[in-house]
Formats: C-alpha cells, structure tokens, sequence
C-alpha cells in the first residue's frame, strides 16, 4: 500500500528495522558552569523500529545502557554514574517507547514515554527520515535524526550545584540528539 504520506520518503518500507549501534549516535548536550557546554554520548544502546504501512502506524522501542556514558573524562562520567546523577547500581537502563507519531509544524514528531532512573515522562521527539536504500550486503538500511529538550529535574537527575557568586555548574535543560541507522530483518 503506498499512501501521499510515505510517497514523500523515497524507498519507504513496511517492515521491522533492527538499529545498528555501530553506525548510529546518542548523544546529548548540557550548559556547564554557564559559559559554556559539554557533550556525551552513550556506547551501548539497542532498538527496534517498526514501519507501519502507513507512516503514523510505525513505533520505536529502544534501551540505553546508563553505565556507558562517554563525556571524554573517566573521573567526570564515574561521578555521573554515581547515586549524585544516574545511579546505574540501581537503574542501568533506560528505555523509550513510542506512543504515536505526528506531523508538527517543521515535520514529523515522535511521541513517547521516555524512562530514566525509574522516572517515566512524556517527550516529544523531532524526527527526520534521512533516507532509505540498500546496503553493501545486500540489506536494507534507514536513517533517521530525532532531538528533543528534556529538563532532567523531571527523570531523577535533581542534583542541585550552586556556584560561588551565583548561576550553576549543570543547567536543568538537556538537548538529547540521535542518529541512527536501521538494518531491516530479513524475513
């Protein structure tokens, strides 16, 4: 079935789609100290996204593991893991799933719960299809970029760090960016 929303993407196929860690990116960026900001990334996530036959009937299911922080700095990201922020002892993973997908004002935005330290909260997640195509082997590959804001505040991340003269060391506000690349199963 090919309906006016996904003759818009090039290739677009039904089909359930397994996201390749190797050629994808979750990384999110915070403000530090008020002048400026520090990126992250995540090494181990895992995910499937299903295509539906029209474009709105598809949904993402997707877990991070909080224990592979990656800031660029072993002491910061053993502080991060720590009981002050992420507490991986206790919630080593964080999940996402999708709840619908819409078209907003600059395109499609998926919907969904995200979980962090136990903490379930709605986002909403820009979404952009890069494209759709085949591989090297013989497979087919889709791309897509998602951002959103949270306020960390909301997951359990609450750790207050006030600075001598004022303002903070961490802004509440998190920009979460992901590129990913998705392998379809064979059936």
């Amino acid at each position: 079935m090919t309906t006016a929303e996904t003759t818009a993407i090039p290739g677009y196929l039904a089909g359930t789609w397994d996201i390749d860690p190797v050629h994808s990116d979750a990384s999110f960026t915070i403000r530090h100290m008020m002048v400026s900001k520090v990126r992250g990334r995540f090494a181990t996530f895992a995910g499937e996204i299903v295509t539906g036959e029209q474009l709105s009937g598809s949904s993402v299911n997707a877990t991070i593991d909080a224990d592979s922080i990656d800031t660029g700095n072993e002491q910061r990201d053993g502080h991060i893991r720590s009981a002050d922020f992420f507490d991986v002892t206790n919630h080593p993973r964080w999940t996402f799933r999708s709840t619908g997908l819409r078209s907003g004002d600059d395109g499609l935005v998926l919907d969904g719960e995200l979980t962090i330290k136990g903490n379930t909260r709605p986002v909403a997640l820009a979404l952009e299809v890069n494209g759709v195509g085949p591989d090297a082997y013989g497979g087919t590959r889709a791309g897509f970029s998602a951002s959103t804001t949270i306020d960390r505040n909301d997951f359990g991340v609450d750790i207050k760090l006030p600075m001598d003269g004022g303002g903070v060391v961490l802004s509440d506000k998190v920009q979460i960016a992901l590129e990913i690349q998705a392998v379809l199963r064979q059936s």
